[in-house]
């Protein structure tokens, strides 16, 4: 774990909510099943949930939750959350936090109540409208989301570097094929809203369908291509091919959200492969990643 990555525990958050937030003093707090990276995450009795950046760069994301999640809800064919409260730096935690809706569900990776290829309809349903909504004043793509939905060329060299520490472990030819042509493939349409983050462990599930589309601190509005590497994190070749037809993209778009898939999964790889666990799950889910995304394009 980096350094300045904060370890977050329930007392912690007991304190914050008792002192700036009183009126809740009397729910309970408890760390949820499956944390994130960016913001340790404690459900505030049954309906609300307390997220606390974890390290100085993510404290962006706060404020930009605040502004922009009321903005986009209504606009939305699933539930996003709505932001409750902000939380101010005190004495033992020093960055702002926010109090949001708790939305029930299951991750899918802990079910298997869904269909994918209904759900690969309703991603794009999802995302297609989000691409809708009008984007003028949005954030533009930068530090705060991590460059998501800006150009690619930004992760040019590090995608080279992991492709040059990989070149035993995969094919570096097709690969290197892949994100070239993805590089070659510019957006040039207007900026619409991207999620930023829009992956299987941001996603909730309810009775057998897609329920809720949560976490939107890398949100921005920019090149939707980002999105897009839902395909191959989440969905499989019928369910793929569903959704691409749903979402309507074309060559230049697909290609830029295979490159997009690619830079993730071999970042993901190259940290495991340097951690000694490259077969463990984390491992085997960037390899496969990285083998449907070559034997597509191969295709």
């Amino acid at each position: 774990m980096p350094k300045d990555r904060l370890t977050i525990h329930a007392s912690l958050v007991r304190r914050l909510i008792d002192v700036q937030f009183p009126q809740w003093r009397e729910l309970s707090i408890r760390p949820v099943d499956v944390n994130g990276w960016d913001n340790a995450t404690f459900r505030l009795g049954d309906h609300m949930k307390v997220r606390l950046p974890t390290a100085a760069r993510y404290v962006v994301q706060v404020e930009k939750e605040r502004r922009w999640l009321p903005y986009l809800a209504p606009l939305l064919p699933l539930q996003i959350p709505a932001f409750l409260a902000l939380g101010a730096p005190a004495e033992h935690y020093k960055f702002p936090w926010s109090v949001c809706s708790w939305i029930d569900g299951d991750l899918p990776s802990a079910t298997n109540d869904f269909d994918r290829n209904s759900m690969a309809i309703d991603l794009a349903r999802f995302l297609t409208a989000l691409q809708q909504i009008p984007a003028n004043e949005g954030p533009l793509p930068g530090p705060h989301c991590f460059f998501r939905g800006g150009p690619l060329l930004v992760y040019d060299k590090e995608t080279r570097s992991w492709l040059e520490k990989l070149k035993t472990e995969i094919d570096v030819f097709t690969a290197t094929r892949v994100w070239e042509t993805a590089l070659d493939s510019p957006y040039e349409a207007g900026n619409v809203w991207v999620h930023g983050d829009f992956a299987p462990s941001n996603l909730l599930v309810a009775n057998g369908s897609l329920r809720a589309v949560i976490d939107f601190g890398s949100c921005a509005v920019g090149d939707p291509a980002c999105d897009l590497v839902i395909a191959w994190t989440f969905l499989d070749g019928q369910s793929r091919e569903i959704f691409r037809s749903n979402i309507q993209a074309d060559q230049r778009m697909w290609a830029r959200a295979r490159g997009w898939a690619l830079w993730k999964a071999l970042l993901q790889l190259g940290q495991q492969t340097g951690s000694g666990s490259a077969n463990d799950r984390g491992g085997r889910r960037a390899r496969r990643v990285i083998d449907d995304v070559l034997s597509e394009y191969e295709i």
